[in-house]
C-alpha cells in the first residue's frame, strides 16, 4: 500500500442531490483520505436550484457520511475546466458514477480527455447501487414539477427543498 494519500474529487450538478449521489459520495469515502464535491456552476443545463443552494444542499447531506467513514469530506462550486479545478484542489482521482450503459459511452470519452490534458489524475468509475441505477436530477426535477412522488429518489431535507421550489409541500 502507498503512503500516497488519495483525494477524490466528485463532480456533477447535484440539482437536485439525489439517493444516488449520496450512494456513490459514500463509497467514495470509503476509498479516499479526502473527497472534494465539486458542484459545477453550469446555468446551462438551467437549474432548478442555485449554486450556492446546490452546495448548501449536498453538504447538509454528506454529514453523516463523513461521520461515519471518517473522510474529510469538502463541498466547493467549480466553474472552471473539471481538470483545472481537480488540479487546484489536488485531487489525484476524479469518482464518476455510472448508472447504464447510456452512461459509459459519454463518461469514457470524458475520462480520456481528461488523461490526456494531466496524465497524473486517474479516474475511476463506480456503479450504482441496483435499488438507485434509474435515478437521474433530470428525472427527479420532472416528477416533481408534473405532480409525481419523489420522496425515495432524495433524502429529507431536498425534498423539502425540491417541493418547495416547484410550488409544492411534503
Amino acid at each position: 500500500m502507498s503512503d500516497r494519500a488519495l483525494t477524490g474529487l466528485y463532480p456533477g450538478t447535484f440539482d437536485p442531490v439525489t439517493n444516488g449521489h449520496l450512494d456513490i459520495i459514500s463509497r467514495a469515502a470509503g476509498l479516499c483520505e479526502r473527497l472534494v464535491i465539486g458542484v459545477a456552476r453550469n446555468i446551462g443545463k438551467g437549474p432548478l436550484f442555485s449554486s450556492d443552494e446546490r452546495v448548501e444542499l449536498v453538504r447538509a447531506e454528506i454529514g453523516p457520511i463523513a461521520e461515519r467513514t471518517g473522510t474529510v469530506i469538502e463541498v466547493l462550486p467549480f466553474s472552471t475546466l473539471l481538470i483545472g479545478f481537480a488540479q487546484e484542489v489536488g485531487a489525484n482521482v476524479i469518482v464518476r458514477g455510472l448508472r447504464a450503459v447510456s452512461d459509459f459511452d459519454y463518461e469514457f470519452q470524458m475520462a480520456g480527455m481528461n488523461y490526456r490534458l494531466d496524465q497524473s489524475i486517474e479516474t475511476i468509475f463506480l456503479m450504482a447501487s441496483e435499488r438507485h441505477q434509474f435515478i437521474s436530477s433530470r428525472f427527479v426535477k420532472e416528477i416533481a414539477q408534473l405532480g409525481g412522488d419523489i420522496a425515495s429518489f432524495v433524502p429529507q431535507l431536498t425534498l423539502e427543498r425540491t417541493l418547495n421550489r416547484v410550488g409544492r409541500t411534503a
